[in-house]
């Protein structure tokens, strides 16, 4: 079946669909809208023969497992789990401001790219799957996250669980421009870094410590930590309280991000082994959070090939690429798993007023997905 001409004739009812959900505002922390927007896609699904199961969440949006071809596969292969999340950053509301609208081949709206779309993508592929009557090399889980822009423990060991088990993981975050997908992203670490020093008058600063100083240093040699394409962003910094006293306490909340676990290992061995500068004075850093670095493992590396000759069949040209950013796929590679990334659709300015993806790449990788489900 020639995918790209049968989706590029579902194109007007996958936008429609994708101005549903977009207008169905679900930024994370509302947990009934994020529920209401998953309902929708839900139904979406139910009349595919699926197999639905509902984790339900006090705090944030009910998470949910889509089981397609539990009773007909063509093997005994571990399953592919599709990742997708159904939140956005956007508060309820900003449909009002920033509204659902296309403009030539471009599609805008609050997380319409990421990744609602790729929502939409899992959909119609299922449901193309399903119309053709084809049989599946493998079971296909989607997981619809409910929490993934800030992250939670609860729906990350579900992720976990499911990578566990799965053959090989598929993640629908928005790809990069010119027909890249993500087979790498950082790890991240946020650390917080505390000093204590001793208070003493302004006029004699020879009888304190002032933590701010060591603060300063401690800060200036982490960003010195010979780590390849290491970043350090000090978000967020306090200390002392009046200007005619030495402060007795600072402290800063510090973004590191790398790209492998080796660079992980020596992060943490340095923070572990963090020294006071000035005598006399303290100094504490503590994990706040950690996302791991996605990194090209051999297993994504023929993974990645398979899906390049498959992307070739359709006259498409799949290119590696990276991130900064962290994704639920980290997860599932961190694991060791096969992982795939950015297999959504092209644009820019993701959690920004001109949020918008490309109406050809959403058709395209589409058309993709549908034959990854089908051949891996």
């Amino acid at each position: 079946m020639d995918f790209l001409r049968y989706f590029k004739s579902q194109q007007g009812e996958m936008i429609k669909f994708l101005k549903t959900l977009v207008q169905l505002e679900s930024p994370t922390s509302e947990k009934k809208a994020v529920d209401r927007c998953s309902a929708e896609v839900v139904q979406r699904l139910a009349g595919l023969g699926v197999k639905i199961k509902r984790f339900p969440q006090k705090e944030i949006g009910d998470l949910y497992l889509i089981e397609y071809g539990a009773a007909k596969t063509k093997t005994g292969a571990d399953p592919i789990l599709v990742l997708t999340h159904i939140d956005t950053v956007w508060p309820v509301g900003t449909i009002e401001k920033m509204p659902f609208y296309l403009a030539g081949d471009k599609v805008f709206g609050p997380g319409a790219l990421d990744m609602k779309a790729g929502i939409v993508q899992a959909v119609f592929s299922l449901v193309a799957i399903n119309n053709l009557g084809a049989v599946t090399n493998r079971k296909i889980w989607l997981f619809i996250n409910s929490a993934e822009e800030t992250g939670n423990d609860d729906s990350h060991r579900q992720i976990a669980a499911l990578a566990r088990k799965a053959g090989l993981v598929l993640c629908l975050e928005p790809g990069l421009p010119g027909g890249a997908i993500k087979v790498q992203r950082k790890g991240r670490v946020v650390v917080k870094i505390e000093c204590f020093g001793r208070a003493a008058h302004a006029s004699t600063p020879d009888k304190g410590l002032n933590a701010i100083d060591e603060l300063m240093t401690q800060l200036q040699r982490l960003k010195k930590l010979k780590i390849k394409d290491m970043t350090l962003n000090v978000g967020l910094i306090s200390g002392g309280e009046k200007a005619n006293v030495v402060p007795e306490k600072a402290w800063a909340i510090c973004d590191l991000r790398f790209w492998s676990s080796q660079d992980l290992d020596q992060i943490k061995s340095y923070l572990r082994e963090m020294k006071p500068v000035l005598r006399g004075a303290r100094v504490k850093a503590s994990l706040q959070s950690f996302t791991p670095p996605m990194e090209f493992h051999r297993a994504s590396r023929e993974l990645f090939e398979r899906a390049r000759q498959l992307a070739a069949s359709l006259g498409l040209e799949l290119i590696p690429g990276r991130s900064g950013g962290g994704s639920d796929a980290s997860i599932a590679s961190h694991l060791g798993r096969p992982c795939l990334d950015g297999l959504g659709p092209e644009g820019e300015g993701m959690h920004a007023a001109h949020e918008h993806l490309l109406l050809p790449s959403f058709v395209q990788r589409t058309a993709l997905l549908t034959r990854l489900l089908l051949e891996l």
